[in-house]
């Protein structure tokens, strides 16, 4: 008793503050640890129905899905090829005609191709820093880094969305990544309460999909777990009877609540990725050399499957959904990584990921953003490959509104500067929040008091719309 009391009562205190904050999310939602985890949880769901009191909220039905191609894509070997350009300059793709007369992208993407009115191009984005950390983070806070590259200062736009929006749908989190965060994706200054759900393990080909934050240990069955609920709940009803300020009963709220997300179907049911016909699986894409359980040379396991469960989470009601879709890093023999591994299943489960939402009723409601921290460099180095290069690169739209076969922006004839109605990755973000119906005049202290604004400046890309 003395145990449960305790726990209530670093829960009572501000939340900013509760040393129950320190706990990493990752495990966060184990059910094995709900005398303690269950209740930070509650401590989640408190902080933000304060947000919903403050007028913060959206339509439940809108999502977004980032498609984060880390290392940065080349935007000649995607989106943005240079085929008049000379050799050392183009590479040694072509580029082929989409379904929109004018429109031309890579040669090596023709299922993009094939639907390349369901989708839009922007290829005037840019910024000023040529590190993948600094770049991770530019583009998923719209602010620069701190002095630590590697360390989140600002909360990324995952992090805002939970913040704002999680009150919408308590039985599901508001923010996931797939399958574990990254430089730029962190909650920072806002705490670990909007730090996103990681799904930890990687969705493969083959074989049963388990989440460990939803896994129950050996020694505790579900059973097990509703006694210690209701052993908490009778502990609860005692001291509400002697509150007189109102607070435990407002605990018992955001308690059951949190008790519903974990014990509750909808989030495992999102999460049963095993569930999927085969067929729909197979149309993601399935590339036995490069979808092997563990890391092949290019580093990604696995592709298809995490772009599937991205579909299926906002289908859930998940709000922001973050695919790592690493590592387009290619300075060194470019040509037969984006050949033999990049770009044919990205093609797949990219086309796959639109016309499965569109056929689901979702592709309206879903904005689906595909991008990396930045592009690479226009001429072609020694050893085949292509380096850092944020002067200038290519982002993806689809749905949400987003009028397909639209090309935004322009790069110059070499695809080194951009040489008509450049864009930010603020911008960008902007897009997002406003689909979502964030308040970006929004404020929030930072660690020393300071007030921060949700986006440092930032137009929503109107063109795509």
């Amino acid at each position: 008793m003395a145990e449960a009391s305790s726990t209530a009562a670093n829960l009572s205190g501000n939340s900013s503050s509760g040393s129950l904050l320190h706990l990493p999310r990752r495990g966060f939602l184990k059910a094995g640890l709900l005398n303690m985890a269950g209740l930070t949880l509650a401590d989640v769901l408190r902080s933000d129905a304060r947000a919903a009191a403050a007028g913060k909220s959206a339509s439940k039905e809108k999502s977004v899905i980032i498609l984060w191609m880390r290392g940065g894509p080349s935007q000649h070997e995607t989106w943005d090829p240079k085929p008049d350009a000379a050799a050392e300059y183009r590479g040694a793709f072509g580029a082929m005609k989409t379904k929109v007369p004018g429109i031309r992208i890579c040669d090596l993407l023709p299922h993009s191709a094939r639907i390349m009115d369901k989708w839009s191009i922007i290829r005037s984005l840019y910024h000023n820093n040529a590190g993948h950390s600094a770049g991770d983070q530019i583009c998923f806070t719209g602010y620069p880094p701190g002095q630590m590259a590697d360390q989140n200062y600002y909360p990324s736009c995952g992090a805002i969305v939970t913040k704002q929006l999680q009150q919408a749908n308590p039985r599901m989190p508001a923010y996931v990544v797939i399958p574990k965060m990254m430089p730029g994706t962190g909650a920072a200054y806002l705490g670990t309460t909007c730090s996103p759900f990681e799904t930890g393990a990687d969705p493969a080909n083959e074989g049963p999909f388990s989440v460990p934050d939803f896994t129950l240990p050996e020694c505790l069955s579900l059973n097990r777990l509703q006694e210690r609920h209701s052993l908490l709940q009778s502990f609860d009803n005692l001291r509400r009877d002697m509150d007189v300020s109102g607070q435990i009963a407002s605990l018992d709220r955001f308690q059951q609540q949190a008790w519903e997300m974990i014990s509750g179907p909808e989030a495992r049911r999102a999460f049963d990725l095993d569930s999927e016909p085969r067929s729909v699986r197979e149309r993601y894409g399935f590339f036995p050399k490069y979808d092997a359980p563990t890391p092949d040379r290019c580093g990604v396991p696995a592709w298809s499957q995490r772009v599937l469960l991205a579909r299926r989470l906002v289908e859930a009601g998940v709000r922001l959904v973050t695919v790592d879709l690493r590592w387009w890093d290619t300075h060194v023999k470019g040509y037969e990584t984006m050949k033999d591994g990049f770009l044919p299943r990205w093609d797949l489960a990219y086309s796959a990921l639109i016309e499965d939402l569109e056929q689901r009723g979702l592709l309206s409601s879903t904005l689906v953003v595909a991008w990396g921290e930045f592009g690479r460099t226009p001429k072609v180095n020694a050893t085949g490959g292509r380096d850092h290069w944020p002067n200038v690169f290519s982002a993806a739209l689809a749905g949400g509104g987003v009028q397909g076969g639209r090309v935004v922006g322009e790069s110059d004839a070499r695809g080194g500067e951009p040489a008509d109605n450049p864009k930010q990755p603020q911008d960008v973000l902007a897009t997002i929040y406003r689909h979502l119906g964030i308040d970006t005049n929004a404020q929030y202290e930072d660690r020393v008091g300071r007030p921060i604004s949700v986006l440092p400046f930032g137009t929503p890309v109107d063109e795509l719309f």
